[in-house]
Formats: structure tokens, C-alpha cells, sequence
């Protein structure tokens, strides 16, 4: 799939290239014709007004250029010609095939093909004349500017095929990544979804044997239950990433006081952070305000919380801290005392299913919380990041304030 939407990516910028290169040379080409045309054209008529005047190249007379000489019929159908010196006008029978041709023609400027000539025909009173210019320095011209575009639009071509080509692995990378994810994310998916769907199905089919007593049979049951809560908790937090990738079903912004809800998201925390053994203190400067989502924005700060109370050691400290930070910017830091975090790991803790520690995968925690406060960060047009620095892990979100 990725490879075809390469090809066609390439294919839609050299038609564009190509539309782009044959208007612009077509146009360069077409006008020099016209140019060179008219000029001819000028000089013609330049002589039409004295046909009979031999006229020296080097006399200064505006548009001419090229080798000419000049028929005339007069009253008493006689053929008169005369020429600048370049033409030998005594092949009478040359000359009157030429006259038949132009006579013979609806308008009173054309070419002669097969001579190379054009000619310009005038009618005055009981004379016509007929001024005829060679046109093969103008057809050489208009020629090597063929070959020279030629050349050209080849050369550009090429140029821009490998500049395709290269710009189609840029483009494509973006979506190549997002494919990569989706597969990963399908697979971590099933996965994280297949151990407990095994033992709900094992502990199910234990419970429907008879060789149990009802101690055991309340085990099995117990045991389905917990691994639905836990199944329940991945569909939710799932959902919660469908909902922030689609950007659909999302409450509109509003401006709220975000130093009020930090205060009160942090209340809930700290018996949770007491039993086991952590200190949690607080640093919340007032008068924040945010235009957002309030209730997406404290879950931020919850997923902070929730990763430092299993995270941080024991006995050992946590804070929050939140202040302003440059112009129109406020920080959300929260850090604790721990095992440091390693540089590998920090550049993948918000990847979806990503966990430091291993052996957590089954007390609930599935690898999705910093990867759904990342996407709540962005959506608010502000930056996530973590950093463990002697001892300490922290969790930054900055977002612009209101």
C-alpha cells in the first residue's frame, strides 16, 4: 500500500512538472515564433511601400533582416521583379510559380514551404506586388530553440524526478510511521486483550466443573471478575484514544481556573500516596486560567499522579507544581523520588503499551495513560515531556494559558 501511494505521488508531480515545463516552454517557443514573424512581417511591409527601390541590407531601415526581393504585375501584365542582390530573378518560370502561388492564396501573408519563403501581396490601384522574404534563418532559430528546450525540459525533468522521488519518501514517512503504529497498536491490542479473555475462560470453564467445592468455585469467580474490571479499564482507555485521534465527540473550549482544579485533583491523591509510604506536597501558584477542556486537562495531571504513586520509591516524595513559565504559558510539573528513568525509555514512555517496568503489565496498568495525556497535551497546543535528573523523575505538560 505504501509503495503504491509512493508511485502515485510521483506520478501526480511529474504530470504537474510536466503540465508546468510544456505551458512555460510552449509559451517561450510560440512567442518567439510570433516575434520573429512579426519582425519579418515589418520588413515586408517596410518594402511594400517602394517595392521597386533596391534596397542594400545595410541601409537603416527598420525590421530588416533577412534576404528579400520583390514581384510586381502592372497594368499591362508584365512581370516586373527586382531583389536586394541575393537572388538570381532570371528563372522566369521560378518566378511565375511563385507568383501563381501567392496569387493563389485567400490571404495576402503566407509561406512557402517548399522554397522557405514568405510573402507579403499588395494591391495598389492597377499594380500588385508581392514582397518575398526567406525565412530559413527564422526557421533555423525557431529550430535550436527546440532543441535547446528540448534539452532543457529534459534535463529538468529528470531533476525533478529525483526531487519526486525523494520528497515521496518524506511525505510517505509520516504515514508510514502512522501505519507502523496502527499494526503495533493492533497487535499490543490483541494482546493485552488475549490474557485476560484466556483466564476468564479457563477460570469459566473451572467453575462449571463439579469436582470443586464453593471456596474454590468463589476463587474462579473472583478471578473472572477482576480480569473483567481489568478488560473494562483497556475497551475504556481505548476508547479514549479513538476518541482523541478522531478529534470527534470532544466537548468544545471554555475558560476555566486551572489552579482551582489542580487543587482539587490533588486532594484524592494524597491517603492514596500516604498509605504507601510517599509524601506528597504541592506548589500551585493562583489565578491560571486555561481555555480547554477542564475534565480532559485534570486527567492529565490524574495520569501524572497515578504514574508517580507506582513509580516512586518507598519511603520516598512526590510534588505537583504548577506556575506560569514565559509569555502566555503555564507549566504542570509533577516528579517523585525513584529508580531513574532511562534515556531509551524517556524517548518511548508515550508510546502506546510502553511500559518501563515489565512486570506490571497485569496490575492493571496496560501503557496507555501517558499516551492519552500526550494526546489531550496537543490537542490544547501544548508540550509533554519527561526528564529524571539525580534520583528525581518528572512529568512536564506546558499549555498556554487563557
Amino acid at each position: 500500500m505504501l509503495k503504491n501511494l509512493r508511485v502515485k505521488f510521483v506520478f501526480i508531480n511529474m504530470l504537474i512538472v510536466a503540465v508546468m515545463l510544456s505551458s512555460v516552454f510552449g509559451f517561450v517557443y510560440h512567442s518567439t515564433k510570433a516575434n520573429l514573424e512579426s519582425e519579418s512581417v515589418s520588413m515586408m511591409q517596410s518594402i511594400a511601400k517602394n517595392p521597386l527601390y533596391l534596397m542594400d541590407i545595410s541601409e537603416q531601415i527598420q525590421g530588416v533582416r533577412l534576404p528579400y526581393f520583390v514581384l510586381q504585375i502592372n497594368s499591362r501584365g508584365s512581370l516586373i521583379a527586382a531583389g536586394g542582390g541575393y537572388y538570381d530573378l532570371s528563372d522566369k518560370s521560378f518566378l511565375e510559380e511563385l507568383l501563381r502561388k501567392a496569387l493563389l492564396s485567400e490571404k495576402s501573408v503566407g509561406v512557402i514551404d517548399e522554397y522557405n519563403l514568405r510573402f507579403y501581396r499588395t494591391a495598389a490601384s492597377s499594380r500588385i506586388s508581392i514582397v518575398f522574404a526567406d525565412i530559413t534563418s527564422e526557421k533555423s532559430t525557431l529550430l535550436s530553440l527546440l532543441r535547446a528546450l528540448l534539452f532543457i525540459g529534459s534535463g529538468a525533468f529528470i531533476v525533478f524526478f529525483g526531487i519526486s522521488v525523494f520528497l515521496s519518501r518524506w511525505a510517505i514517512k509520516p504515514v508510514e510511521t502512522a501505519w507502523r503504529q496502527q499494526r503495533q497498536f493492533v497487535a499490543d491490542a490483541s494482546h493485552e486483550l488475549k490474557t485476560p479473555l484466556t483466564v476468564i475462560m479457563t477460570n469459566a470453564e473451572l467453575l462449571q466443573s463439579s469436582g470443586y467445592d464453593e471456596k474454590s468455585r468463589k476463587s474462579f469467580a473472583d478471578s473472572i471478575l477482576v480480569m473483567s474490571k481489568q478488560m473494562r479499564g483497556l475497551v475504556e482507555e481505548l476508547l479514549e484514544l479513538a476518541r482523541a485521534d478522531s478529534g470527534q465527540n470532544l466537548p468544545p473550549f471554555e475558560k476555566f481556573d486551572y489552579s482551582a482544579v489542580v487543587k482539587n485533583a490533588v486532594l484524592p491523591f494524597e491517603p492514596v500516596f500516604f498509605e504507601k509510604g510517599i509524601e506528597l506536597s504541592s506548589e500551585i501558584q493562583d489565578g491560571i486560567f486555561l481555555n480547554g477542556d477542564k475534565e480532559h486537562l485534570r486527567q492529565v495531571l490524574e495520569i501524572f499522579l497515578d504514574n508517580a504513586q507506582k513509580y516512586a520509591s518507598v519511603p520516598g516524595s512526590a510534588a505537583v507544581k504548577l506556575g506560569r513559565c514565559g509569555k502566555n504559558r503555564c507549566r504542570l510539573s509533577v516528579l517523585n523520588t525513584g529508580e531513574a528513568i532511562s534515556p531509551e525509555d524517556l524517548k518511548n514512555i508515550f508510546k502506546r503499551f510502553y511500559r518501563v517496568d515489565k512486570a506490571r503489565s497485569r496490575d492493571g496498568s496496560f501503557g496507555l495513560g501517558l499516551s492519552i495525556a500526550e494526546s489531550i497535551v496537543l490537542r490544547h497546543r501544548g508540550k509533554i515531556w519527561a526528564e529524571s535528573k539525580n534520583g528525581v523523575n518528572t512529568f512536564f505538560a506546558e499549555l498556554p494559558t487563557a
